[in-house]
């Protein structure tokens, strides 16, 4: 029978888990801005990038340096190598990886400024939300995760603006990185794992299989090997095996993401949520975002803080 202590340590586990989520919910629409925003994407032409694919993987890649296309297929995980071999090493022949870091945090406070107002990103809340944020960032715990550990790297911003989306940016790729390693611990591939993330109604799967460039015969070879798992069943709707499956990534995940939030502390996490709270509604309210919701986030509302 479990003693009192056991459930108490369960209950501060379910408590950090539901932090991590509620956190993830709240800076995933902030930091896909740099995706999205037509500043950014202004400043990655001007950079000299071909389109928005270069744009995107030289602005998401640049704090590993200047790595060969292999290892920015690793490390994002669900692209078809060719997909990122079209934009790299190429886009570095543009700019240096240096430049590119540089411009995203000029592209992403003319961004941030121009969609939440100047009055809203010179307050003394959004400089406090930078803060918070940049402090989780800096103790999350980056061992085995690459993304993480590069952006963390980097030197802390003055401007508030920078520093959030900075913070928030490597909180998101050490979320990212962990779930990475949940779906290869799960057997579970880059098209498997969209695959199953389309059955289980988070995303569109056409919009998944194209932006991320796999072929019709890529995703059906997929499906066919979730079905022989007993992951899906035959209309390709997931099965109770599959929900579980399902569940169990995102637990784990939200798992791997609980400590920036544990160091930080429930008053000072539940602050930062609700200092995000109108920025991730504006963004989300913006119609920046598109259709298809490639990262399944609950649009709209988001859960508790605990």
């Amino acid at each position: 029978m479990p003693t009192a202590r056991d459930r108490s340590q369960r209950w501060e586990e379910a408590v950090a888990d539901a932090m991590a989520r509620a956190l993830w919910e709240r800076y995933e629409p902030v930091h896909d801005l740099v995706y999205f925003a037509p500043e950014v994407r202004r400043t990655a032409d001007a950079l000299g990038m071909r389109g928005f694919w270069m744009g995107y993987f030289a602005l998401r890649a640049a704090p590993l340096g200047a790595v060969p296309p292999s290892v920015v297929t690793s490390c994002f995980y669900v692209f078809h190598p060719a997909r990122v071999a079209r934009a790299l090493p190429d886009a570095w022949t543009y700019a240096a990886p240096a430049d590119v870091l540089a411009a995203r945090h000029d592209a992403l406070d003319a961004a941030m400024t121009g969609l939440f107002g100047p009055d809203t990103v010179g307050s003394a809340e959004f400089a406090e939300a930078a803060d918070l944020a940049w402090e989780a960032a800096a103790v999350a715990d980056t061992a085995g995760r690459v993304l993480a550990a590069a952006n963390q790297a980097l030197e802390r911003p003055d401007r508030p603006t920078a520093r959030l989306w900075q913070g928030l940016t490597t909180l998101r790729e050490h979320r990212g990185d962990a779930h990475v390693a949940v779906l290869v611990g799960q057997g579970l591939g880059p098209v498997e794992a969209m695959v199953l993330k389309a059955a289980a109604g988070e995303s569109d799967g056409a919009f998944l299989r194209e932006t991320r460039r796999w072929e019709l015969a890529d995703w059906d070879a997929a499906g066919v090997g979730l079905r022989e798992r007993g992951l899906l069943d035959a209309g390709g709707a997931l099965t109770p095996a599959g929900a579980a499956v399902r569940a169990e990534v995102e637990a784990l995940t939200d798992a791997a993401a609980e400590r920036p939030w544990t160091t930080l502390g429930t008053d000072r996490t539940t602050r930062l949520a609700g200092l995000l709270d109108p920025l991730a509604h504006m963004v989300e309210s913006s119609g920046l975002l598109p259709p298809g919701n490639p990262v399944g986030l609950t649009r709209g509302t988001y859960p508790p803080v605990h």
